[in-house]
């Protein structure tokens, strides 16, 4: 190391950086497993090294002694999947949320008997094989698909690829959920097919949702919708610009008996939220689960607005005493800027808010306090009066 280990380091988060790296004894292929000391000769930890990345050394074990090898990933996954059963978790969860779980870059979502893998970074995609293995050993699953056809591999000197690490299966799967059922799609569906990270949240909207006129903008596959009128909405609309993501909702609309109270419709939500507020319709609830408006920190600002713009309108289509369930997904937006935008858009609206519940991403998704970017999701309930 460069220097004196900095505080970060120290008090655990794995990554090391190029500008943080001083002298370099012995020879190494990107992707190899380094040990790590400090200028003072102490032993820091053994993780995987890549040049090629800003992010030069994922820090994997502090233990000296620990071997990284087939069984040391076979033993984070068991550790893995031992602490979701403990949360409840057991059939559709976040196997493995990378630092959170000391396997750094990498994801494994867990759908009842089917598992998604990403390794985004070469250190851990060189181990892919060995995951597998630990995968199939613990749970004999149906089917592994690879989805790696994410621009931040291309980081790591990686190309994009999405394919079977198994046999091939039906990619088009069932899941439940809350005693509803949902259609994935794990090779065209967003992230892993899904979005895992809102299922506790997706509870939180019963009170809020019975007996309403329901405005579920940006619905993907309609599982908020879905949620909302198993909880006793008078009806639900979702809006989404893809077509796919429509069709999708409409079937998981159909799968449980709610093709009569939802309806979905391939709209822009942007544009038509103005154009209603114009033309005076109004709903009980509105919920906004929108994609991430930026993923870098030159657009920050552009994300800004794009929340504060989507939140103002909503809360402009809300009755008095509706409510306006919304959330951000991108870690740029730290908690506090979220709630001040938010704050922000009911001043402009002319509306006052009380918050009615704030949380994050459900628990499968762990925080830990040292590594600020492993809590990313918010999500907000308030009444708007």
């Amino acid at each position: 190391m460069r220097k004196k280990i900095s505080n970060r380091i120290a008090d655990g988060h794995p990554w090391i950086f190029g500008n943080e790296i001083g002298d370099e004894v012995g020879d190494y292929q990107p992707g190899d497993i380094v040990e790590v000391f400090s200028s003072t000769g102490s032993f820091v930890g053994k993780g995987y090294i890549n040049p090629a990345s800003q992010i030069k050394i994922r820090l994997l074990t502090r233990d000296i002694n620990e071997t990284i090898d087939e069984h040391f990933f076979q033993q984070k996954i068991e550790k893995a999947w031992q602490y979701r059963q403990k949360l409840g978790y057991r059939e559709n969860c976040r196997l493995v949320f990378g630092e959170s779980d000391d396997l750094p870059a990498l994801i494994i979502d867990k759908f009842n008997d089917y598992f998604v893998v990403q390794t985004l970074a070469l250190g851990i995609d060189l181990w892919k094989p060995a995951i597998v293995k630990a995968l199939q050993s613990i749970f004999s699953p149906k089917g592994i698909y690879e989805r790696n056809d994410v621009p931040v591999r291309e980081l790591e000197g990686m190309s994009t690829i999405k394919g079977f690490l198994s046999q091939e299966f039906d990619t088009r799967i069932l899941i439940q959920e809350h005693g509803l059922q949902f259609q994935v799609d794990l090779v065209e569906g967003m992230k892993t097919g899904y979005f895992l990270d809102q299922q506790d949240n997706r509870q939180a909207i019963a009170p809020m949702v019975k007996d309403a006129e329901v405005l579920d903008a940006f619905c993907y596959t309609g599982t908020f919708g879905v949620h909302a009128a198993k909880y006793g909405a008078k009806s639900v609309l979702g809006l989404d610009i893809a077509d796919a993501a429509i069709q999708l909702a409409q079937n998981n609309a159909r799968l449980n008996g709610f093709e009569n109270i939802c309806r979905f419709e391939q709209l822009n939500a942007f544009d038509v939220l103005k154009q209603w507020v114009k033309e005076g319709r109004r709903y009980d609830s509105v919920i906004l689960d929108p994609p991430a408006f930026t993923k870098s920190k030159e657009n920050i600002n552009k994300a800004i607005t794009g929340y504060k713009e989507i939140n103002l309108r909503a809360m402009k289509l809300l009755r008095p005493g509706g409510f306006l369930i919304t959330s951000s997904c991108t870690h740029l937006i730290n908690p506090q800027l979220f709630l001040q935008i938010i704050d922000m858009a009911a001043k402009d609206a002319k509306r006052r808010i009380c918050q009615v519940s704030w949380q994050t991403q459900s628990a499968d998704h762990p925080i830990l306090w040292n590594i600020p970017h492993s809590q990313y999701l918010k999500f907000l309930i308030v009444e708007v009066r």
